[in-house]
């Protein structure tokens, strides 16, 4: 199975110029890649790989993993991307995308990255992708990120968000069949089954993302109807503008439940302990 080149494959061969995307960027058999015998992380989670090789099935690899010259000629070992190196050989793949590090030549890279970033029309899932290789790879904060490529913090915290999304939606947005906002929405979801259930149904019927939202809404506020088709009453303009903003803020979803009586309940969504601890972060300052 040859490479998907219409993820971040393409995408960072547009986003390095062109004399470091022919030396520095290439297509490698995964069977020439060996693991870095120094890898810090002791095991990897089972389901997380077979996530990620879902994903990679449906929508190719996005994100390239990073390697330099083995001992024998045609040979490659790791610096960065075991996870994505061993998903990839559970979706079956021949090849990977990889980024060969030559030297002290990563902060070339990582400036060309930045640079164009900018100005590339790159879809929202290899945006994603080139700030988590920013991220991950060449060591960047979320706000040295957003400071280099003139996006807020939040911005770029939703945007990575979209790579926790189930393969099968990643794979309706990269086919255009839903925006980034249909699926930050969906992202609110606890229940994946459901979230890829309306999202096809989202797709199919080309529902705006204002009506998804209330159908996340309307699920979230009564799990166990299985409808989702009636709205809930109209909110005022001034909640709605809040929730948004403080969504936006702490770089996830954000109900705000608002009472006749001025009297309301805020719901702030986390999916791990260390989502918990950046909002934590966010709202302490620290």
């Amino acid at each position: 199975m040859a490479v998907r080149k219409s993820g971040l494959g393409r995408g960072l061969q547009a986003l390095i110029p062109a004399e470091e995307a022919i030396e520095g960027y290439r297509s490698i058999p995964l069977e020439a890649i060996e693991p870095n015998p120094q890898q810090p992380r002791g095991s990897m989670s089972t389901d997380g790989l077979q996530a990620l090789a879902a994903s990679i099935r449906e929508v190719g690899v996005l994100q390239p993993v990073v390697v330099r010259h083995g001992d024998e000629p045609g040979t490659f070992v790791l610096i960065a991307g075991e996870r994505r190196w061993r998903a990839a050989r559970l979706a079956g793949l021949a090849e990977i995308p990889a980024v060969v590090r030559e030297g002290d030549r990563t902060s070339g890279l990582t400036e060309a990255l930045v640079e164009n970033l900018q100005r590339e029309d790159l879809g929202p899932l290899e945006e994603a992708a080139a700030y988590k290789q920013l991220l991950e790879d060449f060591g960047l904060t979320h706000e040295e990120v957003g400071a280099r490529v003139g996006r807020s913090r939040p911005v770029i915290t939703n945007t990575l968000r979209l790579l926790q999304l189930p393969a099968s939606i990643q794979g309706m947005l990269a086919r255009g069949e839903l925006s980034g906002g249909h699926c930050r929405a969906l992202l609110a979801l606890d229940d994946e089954k459901y979230a890829e259930h309306i999202a096809r149904r989202a797709a199919a019927e080309g529902w705006p993302v204002r009506r998804l939202e209330e159908a996340v809404r309307a699920r979230e506020a009564t799990p166990g109807e299985k409808k989702v088709e009636t709205p809930r009453p109209q909110r005022p303009a001034e909640i709605l503008a809040l929730e948004e903003q403080l969504a936006e803020r702490l770089g996830t979803a954000v109900l705000i439940d608002y009472g006749r009586r001025g009297r309301g309940k805020l719901t702030v969504r986390f999916r791990s302990l260390e989502e918990l601890e950046r909002i934590y972060r966010v709202l302490s300052g620290s």
